[in-house]
This record gives structure tokens, C-alpha cells and sequence, in this order.
């Protein structure tokens, strides 16, 4: 009877292999495992059969329950319907399928590992990706090999089913805040509390308030509180010591781990055994403050998180029609059912219908193919596609989201390698081995303290423990780093990661192309000569030119005003140099004269462009577009050569060296006649000469030289067509203000390592009294987080002292709102 009721015990305390959970009555027992039910049997049945076991060496008990999965097999039926799945489809094609899910049990590595190995699971997905702040994972499949409701049926049998709410599509997923860490904070801030109260009698221990038994009796009820607190507040501290150590490294979590254990078992050696009051209400306090340390952090990364902030303000103009007329918008304010244009290169911004008869679309920056796809009228042309050809209208069917254009500006086809170097990973090294430094410093002291006073060197271990800690070094980057990020946006200048920031704090040579980047369409003067234009050959022109974003064709654009377009055939760019179409069966023209053969004459402007016009090989005339200057170039470029070596690269013919070398000055390297690939050469040649190269460009025809220089820049006056091929957007009207952005990336690095110092200062100073016992380990644990927070005040006021002063004002430029 006795060993049938121990067999039965034991089953009952029997804990899921999968989940954790206590495995009630008889369990399941599958395979030498124990299981709490059918669902989390058949997730390990699945990953055996894959062969994905490895996902339990990263933890154990990994995954979520499955006692509450509904088994229907026709749940995710309605995914079938073409009308469901179109609003939940990011991007389609013959072959595969783009789709973001909301996946609220994502929880830990283990997690991320599993559904970034969803390809394992099935030959049809291609690729999986997790954004573990914002629970979501973008997943690709091919279609044919595995529909939508399939992909959503296996991941919900390995325990992930996304939370899919339709009626929610439209407005941005906000994943709700985790409440556990406010839950161990309330049983932890309520133990320490009554903890306290308890030891009240100790605190004044000469003045006998109590009897011994009462003292006993509060000692006693103190053990009773610290339960909780060492089996429930405590738990993330020891889940993520373990599963460190199990990985065979150590995190800062492993010394906070020991130091909780070390504290809670000497101090019941004490109560139980010595009759002494122990450290139950230090050990209370301690996982108290550093819990509340552990939230402020938590808050302060929601606040800075630079991002999910960075897609709220990130500059997307959209060319909408209203009443035949074009007018330039920011893409927030795009609604369902607007008519936009999308001329040649430019970027389809959101999910709409074809309203005109064709088009070429590029995927390039989706699906990495570079072949354009053909698209007839009535058809769906999907958000991140590429106009090749004649401007199209499109009628929005989906709101625009800026966050999927910002992964599109972040596809790794356009990541460039990360720096050895960066004081993020110099963080991530130094924080390594800091925490093997502190372990042998605590195991020191305690080993000299045991042999005089061992209660001295349980309180000296602990202390060194808990007030040495790492993570206000490891805070100081991504906090100074967003901050500037965030200035930087403010300012008009937005990056595409964190990492450019360090790259531009290395650059020592400048290059600018001078066609729409230090030239401005706003200060161009136009002027034509030649045959008088009629209107029909005016419409022919205005289309020629709307085809293209050319800086020279958008001056020449405007200049024609509002005119109708004419229907040309055959229409064809040629980067850099013209453009060609044929107008009832006449061959049209528009370009530069080594486009159209022609020998440059002595005759041209001292400052400007010539755009040739021919119909039919005949020369009916000729636009004189003087370079208009944006304001301020000149004291830019004085101010840049005293740092950097300036080159200049430019399309144009070299009749413009002598004004350039007067309005620029003649120190700079200045070179002509450079095609797209020109430039692209010229920025290798200086790397491999072991120049750290920074691009400015338009992001059109530079687009090479921009990916493959240290940091490219595409200055925009209209951001319609910003290049996912650059680092960063600069408005036009703050290109002036560059030599302030370089120097106050510069002056963030000295930031982190100021921060740097003041946390070795911090944990110097600490270990120092800590090693001697004059601390207690619960003024520790306050310390603790508040060296946390003095890195954060100090970055955040150091980074904004610094950008005021250097004029950067934080606004919003006016020209984007």
C-alpha cells in the first residue's frame, strides 16, 4: 500500500519533457519521456522525426504547453480564402509567399532557434525570421510546396500558432507587456516588506524589545517569506545562469545566481543550526532592488528603442493624384483608395491595384531576384516593388506600413559587414571576461575572510557578487548609440542602423557627386534655345522627363509646368546619360551630347548643364540648366577638407572646373565624365589604398558606389525613391550641416567611452569596499541598478548637451512633414 502510494506521488510530481508542466494523474510516457499531454507529445514527435532535438539541449522544458490547443484540423480553413489571405500576404509571386505573424509565445533562444529552423520542418518554407522585442516572425515559403493555412498548422503543432486578428491588420500589433516581472516584483517588494518588520527585533537587539521566543517565532516566519522569494522572484536569475552555463559561458546573471543561492542557504544554516537571525531580509531586499533595476532597465530600452521609434518618423514621401493633379505626401497620410504615381525606380509604398495598362515591376529588394515582372491592368503589385518604365497609377488597397519598408532598407543583400572593432563588441568581450574576474575576486574573499570570521566572508562574497555588475557597460552602447540615432532623425538624417554611427566616426575620406547632391532643383535657372516648342512637342518632352528621376529631368519637368502627356512608345533610360522613345513612328532624344554624339563646342555655360533634344538625328534644341547650388556648399567644404580628404565625382563634362575649383576651392580631387561604374571603381580604388570611404550621392545613378563605400548617402530633396542600396537619407536642406553630423558620431564614441570608465570606476570603488565587508549585500543590490541608471543619465544628457552644442535643434525638417 505504501510503495503503490510513493509510485503514485512520484507520477504526480513527474514534470512534461516538453514544457515543464507537472504531469498530472498518469501522465503520458513516451519514448523513456514524460509528457503532460498528447499535444506536447506530438510537438517532440514532430522534432524527433526532423531530427531537431537539439532544441531541448538549449533548455529544459522549452516549449509551451499544449494542454489548451485546440485539435480541430479545419481551424485555419478560412487562411484558404483569397480574400483572408490577401490581407495577411506581405509579397506573392509564382513562386513564393512573404508573411509576417504575430507569435505571442515567443520567449527565450530557444524559441528563435526553433522557428528560424522552420525550413527543417518542411521543404516548402525557405526561410524564417524572429524580431524577438516585437514577437514577430516573418516567414517564406514557397507556394506551390506548402500553402498559407499549412504554415500556420505547423507551427501551431510545434507550439508557436500565431495570433492572427483580422480585424486588427490595419493598425500597428502591439505586443502586450510581459507581466511576470511585475508580478516577482510585488511578492518581492511584500516579502522584503513583512521581512523586514519581522527583523525589527535584531535592528534593535540591545534595547530587548521581544522575549527569545518571539525572535525565534520572527525568524522562523522570515524563512516562510523567503520562500517565495528564492523559489519565484528569483527564478529568472537562475534559468538564465543555467542555461548559460549549460552553453559553456558565463552571463552577468551567473555571479547574481550564486551570490542569491550562497545567501539563502548560509542563511538558514544560521536560523537552524548556529541560532542565529541570518540574511533573510538582506536576501529579500536583494532580489527586490534588483528587480526594480531589472524593470527600470526594461523601460528605459521600450522608451530608447530606437527601432521600433526609428519607423514612427522614417521620411517616405508618396506622389498621391487629387483632381489630375500631383502633390507630394508623407506616407503616413496615404489612405485605402488613393490614387498615387510611381515613375521609373521609384518604390512602390504600399499594396495596390495597376490602374494603368501595364507595368515592369522589380522585386529585387523582396525576393532577391533582379528580373522586373510583367503586370497587366487590374493587377495587384505588392509594397517594396520597383517601377521600371513609363510612371504608373496605382490605387492603394493596404495601408502602407513603414516598418516592412524598414526591413526591406535592412535586407541583409544590402548589410554590410560588421566591424571587429565596434565598441559594441569590444562591450560584449570586455563583459565576458569582467565576469570570470569578479567570480575568482568573490571566491578570493571568501576564502581569505573564512579563515578569521566565516559569517564575514559569506557577506563579502555575496557582496562582490551583487555590486560588481556588467551591465552598465554593456547598457552605454545601445543607449548612446539610440539616443544619437534619435537626435539624428530629429535632425533630418536618418540612418539604417546603429552600426553606421560607428562606421562614420572611422570615415576619412568624403566623396560627393555634384548632380542633385550639391546642386539643388530648387536654385537651378533654365533656360531654352532652339526651335520654338509646340504643345504637342511639349507633351512629348514632359513625358520624357516624368519618366525619369534624373535630377536634370525633374528640373526640366518643372520648368514645362502642367502639361498633358503624350503617349510615347519604346521608352528607355540610360543612367546618367539621356533618354529615348519613339512619338508616332519619330525617334525622340533627350540627353547629354556624348549620348547623342555630339563634340562638346567652347561655347557651353561656365556653370552649367547642356540637355540636347533631337527628333529624327535632328537638333531642334537646347537647354542651358545652370547648377544651382544649395545653400552653404562652399563653408562646407572648407570646413570638411581640415578632417577629410574631399574628392568630387560628376557626370558632366569638365567645363565646370573652373567655377567648381573657385566656389569649392582647388584642394579638392575633382574628376568628370564618370559613369555610375566610374565611380563604383574610383570608391574601391581609394579602399583598397586603405582610405575609409563616406559616399554622398542621390541614391539614382550612385547607388553602387554607395553599397560598396564604408557609409553611402542618399541626399533627397523628394524621398519617393530613397535607395535601400544606402546607409542613410540626409534632407537636402541639412546637407549643409554634414560636417556636424560626422563630428558628433565622433563625439559618441567618446561618450560610450567615458561611460565605459565611469562603470569600471563604479564596480573599482565597489569591489574595493566590498572585498573588505563594508557593505552589506542589500546596499549592494541598490547600487546595483543605480549604476545602471547613472549610465543612462549620462549618456542621454551627455548625447543632447553635445548635439545642441553643435546646433543640431531636433526638428523634424519642415520639407518631410
Amino acid at each position: 500500500m505504501d510503495n503503490t502510494s510513493t509510485q503514485k506521488e512520484k507520477k504526480q510530481q513527474t514534470s512534461c519533457y516538453h514544457c515543464g508542466e507537472p504531469c498530472e494523474g498518469d501522465g503520458l510516457r513516451h519514448e523513456g519521456k514524460d509528457f503532460c499531454c498528447t499535444g506536447c507529445r506530438t510537438v517532440y514527435d514532430v522534432l524527433s522525426e526532423n531530427d531537431l532535438c537539439d532544441y531541448y539541449d538549449l533548455a529544459d522544458a522549452p516549449g509551451n504547453t499544449q494542454k489548451n490547443q485546440s485539435t480541430r484540423n479545419n481551424r485555419f480553413d478560412y487562411l484558404e480564402d483569397k480574400d483572408v489571405s490577401g490581407k495577411l500576404v506581405d509579397f506573392q509571386d509564382d513562386e513564393q509567399t512573404h508573411v509576417t505573424f504575430y507569435v505571442p509565445m515567443v520567449h527565450c533562444a530557444s524559441c528563435i532557434w526553433l522557428l528560424e529552423n522552420l525550413n527543417r520542418l518542411h521543404e516548402g518554407i525557405i526561410s524564417s525570421r524572429v524580431d524577438f522585442l516585437k514577437k514577430k516572425v516573418q516567414v517564406k515559403f514557397q507556394q506551390d510546396l506548402i500553402s498559407l493555412r499549412d504554415t500556420v498548422a505547423l507551427m501551431a503543432r510545434i507550439g508557436y500558432e500565431p495570433r492572427i486578428n483580422l480585424s486588427d491588420l490595419d493598425v500597428r500589433i502591439k505586443p502586450k507587456t510581459d507581466r511576470k516581472l511585475i508580478y516577482k516584483l510585488a511578492v518581492a517588494g511584500f516579502c522584503f516588506g513583512n521581512m523586514m518588520f519581522f527583523s525589527l527585533p535584531e535592528y534593535f537587539s540591545e534595547a530587548e524589545l521581544l522575549e527569545q521566543g518571539f525572535k525565534e517565532l520572527f525568524q522562523y516566519l522570515n524563512v516562510l517569506l523567503s520562500l517565495p522569494v528564492f523559489f519565484y522572484a528569483a527564478t529568472d536569475y537562475y534559468q538564465s545562469a543555467w542555461l548559460a552555463l549549460k552553453n559553456r559561458t558565463v552571463n552577468m546573471d551567473v555571479p547574481i545566481a550564486i551570490g542569491i543561492v550562497t545567501l539563502f542557504a548560509y542563511s538558514l544554516f544560521e536560523i537552524f543550526l548556529m541560532g542565529q537571525e541570518g540574511y533573510l531580509d538582506t536576501l529579500g531586499g536583494l532580489l527586490f532592488f534588483l528587480l526594480l533595476g531589472r524593470w527600470y532597465q526594461q523601460k528605459t530600452f521600450d522608451t530608447l528603442s530606437f527601432d521600433r521609434d526609428y519607423t514612427a518618423y522614417f521620411p517616405i514621401a508618396v506622389t498621391r493624384l487629387k483632381r489630375d493633379q500631383e502633390e507630394v505626401i508623407p506616407l503616413m497620410k496615404v489612405q485605402v483608395g488613393d490614387i498615387i504615381r510611381v515613375r521609373n525606380e521609384e518604390l512602390v509604398p504600399a499594396d495596390s491595384i495597376l490602374l494603368d495598362q501595364e507595368a515592369a515591376i522589380d522585386y529585387s529588394f523582396v525576393t532577391g531576384e533582379e528580373v522586373p515582372v510583367g503586370h497587366r491592368k487590374g493587377a495587384l503589385i505588392y509594397a517594396g516593388g520597383r517601377q521600371k518604365g513609363p510612371a504608373i497609377n496605382l490605387a492603394v488597397q493596404k495601408s502602407p506600413s513603414q516598418g516592412y519598408l524598414t526591413d526591406l532598407w535592412n535586407h541583409e543583400a544590402f548589410s554590410k559587414n560588421e566591424q571587429k572593432d565596434s565598441l559594441a563588441s569590444l562591450a560584449n568581450r570586455i563583459s565576458g571576461k569582467f565576469t570570470f574576474t569578479i567570480l575568482l575576486i568573490a571566491c578570493s574573499a571568501l576564502l581569505y575572510w573564512s579563515m578569521h570570521d566565516l559569517s564575514m566572508g559569506i557577506k563579502a562574497f555575496t557582496a562582490v557578487l551583487i555590486i560588481t555588475c556588467p551591465c552598465a557597460l554593456a547598457m552605454s552602447t545601445p543607449f548612446t548609440l539610440g539616443n544619437i540615432m534619435r537626435i539624428f532623425g530629429k535632425s533630418g538624417f536618418y540612418l539604417k542602423n546603429s552600426e553606421v554611427i560607428e562606421n562614420l566616426a572611422e570615415v576619412n575620406t568624403l566623396v560627393f557627386d555634384k548632380t542633385g547632391t550639391l546642386t539643388s532643383p530648387a536654385n537651378a535657372k533654365i533656360r531654352y534655345e532652339g526651335e520654338k516648342l509646340s504643345d504637342e512637342t511639349q507633351r512629348v518632352l514632359k513625358a520624357l522627363v516624368s519618366y525619369s528621376v534624373h535630377p536634370l529631368s525633374n528640373r526640366i519637368n518643372r520648368w514645362l509646368g502642367q502639361v498633358a502627356l503624350a503617349d510615347l512608345d519604346a521608352l528607355e533610360e540610360i543612367p546618367g546619360k539621356g533618354l529615348r522613345a519613339v512619338y508616332k513612328s519619330q525617334k525622340i532624344a533627350l540627353g547629354s551630347a556624348s549620348f547623342l554624339g555630339l563634340q562638346p563646342d567652347d561655347k557651353m555655360s561656365s556653370r552649367g548643364n547642356k540637355v540636347y533634344f533631337f527628333v529624327e538625328g535632328v537638333h531642334l534644341g537646347t537647354f542651358f540648366i545652370d547648377s544651382g547650388f544649395r545653400n552653404g556648399m562652399g563653408k562646407m567644404v572648407q570646413e570638411l577638407k581640415n578632417n577629410f580628404s574631399v574628392h568630387l565625382l560628376s557626370g558632366d563634362l569638365d567645363h565646370e572646373r573652373q567655377f567648381l575649383e573657385k566656389e569649392l576651392g582647388d584642394e579638392i580631387c575633382m574628376h568628370f565624365q564618370q559613369s555610375p561604374a566610374d565611380k563604383l571603381t574610383h570608391i574601391q580604388g581609394l579602399q583598397h589604398s586603405g582610405k575609409q570611404v563616406l559616399m554622398v550621392g542621390d541614391g539614382l545613378n550612385d547607388a553602387g558606389a554607395l553599397r560598396v563605400s564604408q557609409v553611402g548617402i542618399a541626399v533627397s530633396d523628394n524621398i519617393s525613391h530613397f535607395s535601400p542600396a544606402s546607409d542613410a537619407i540626409l534632407d537636402g536642406e541639412r546637407l549643409s550641416q554634414l560636417p556636424q553630423f560626422l563630428d558628433y558620431a565622433k563625439a559618441g564614441r567618446k561618450v560610450i567611452k567615458s561611460s565605459f570608465a565611469l562603470s569600471f570606476t563604479y564596480n573599482a570603488v565597489g569591489i574595493f569596499f566590498a572585498v573588505q565587508g563594508l557593505v552589506s549585500p542589500v546596499l549592494c543590490a541598490i547600487l546595483m541598478p543605480a549604476s545602471s541608471i547613472s549610465v543612462v543619465l549620462f549618456t542621454t544628457m551627455a548625447t543632447n548637451f553635445l548635439a545642441y552644442r553643435r546646433g543640431l535643434n531636433h526638428k523634424t525638417p519642415d520639407t518631410w512633414k
